[in-house]
């Protein structure tokens, strides 16, 4: 079962992720977006992390809620609303357990996945952060290790993609050739993930 501490841990080593590959993230996003995106999303998740320490929320939904609400608030361009509506709608969808199994927070997941995709209008394809999200939730029924590495694999996968929406479609065919750094953000976040869930385990061997 995952509690609230789970779902802090995650934000934590997302927070921490960003912090390491805040400059390949903006890297990534110079040639095809605003070369902002990893100093964006190193400000948002530094205040998630604040925000989390200061409020303490009880329940997984109510953390996830809160650190969604966070970055719709502090990260600047398109990255907050839908980072902010992923973290958002995946709470909501928790509802007030104080503690989910795995195929909840799937199920969750793949709400807050699809409303993204409502709100940016992006598909499987598109090469945008739905190309690192769909088979991340997808392989999340088999294991945290397994999502983790489907996410990884779409990021890299949309390196060859056309982009249809946001920024980098603008560009046309020049868009080709760059991975998406929405994508490699969203990776990132199920590494984290998978991370949080392999400290919980970890513990559980310990006899915490």
């Amino acid at each position: 079962m995952l509690d609230a501490d789970f779902f802090r841990r995650w934000m934590t080593a997302t927070a921490a992720a960003v912090d390491r590959e805040a400059e390949r993230l903006t890297a990534l996003d110079s040639p095809i977006g605003d070369a902002d995106h990893g100093s964006n999303l190193q400000r948002g998740f530094t205040a998630v992390v604040a925000t989390l320490e200061k409020e303490s929320p009880e329940t997984p939904g109510a953390v996830l809620v809160l650190a969604g609400r966070q970055l719709i608030s502090t990260v600047g361009g398109a990255s907050g609303p839908l980072y902010g509506t992923l973290l958002r709608r995946t709470g909501k969808a928790l509802g007030e357990a104080e503690e989910v199994t795995e195929e909840q927070l799937t199920s969750a997941l793949r709400t807050g996945v699809d409303a993204v995709m409502a709100l940016g209008g992006a598909a499987p394809g598109d090469k945008t952060m739905i190309d690192a999200l769909t088979p991340a939730v997808d392989a999340l029924g088999d294991s945290f290790a397994a999502a983790r590495a489907a996410a990884e694999q779409g990021a890299e996968a949309t390196t060859p993609l056309q982009a249809r929406k946001g920024r980098a479609s603008y560009l046309g065919e020049r868009s080709i050739g760059h991975q998406d750094p929405g994508a490699t953000s969203s990776a990132l976040l199920i590494a984290a993930l998978t991370e949080a869930a392999g400290a919980a385990e970890a513990g559980e061997a310990a006899g915490e």
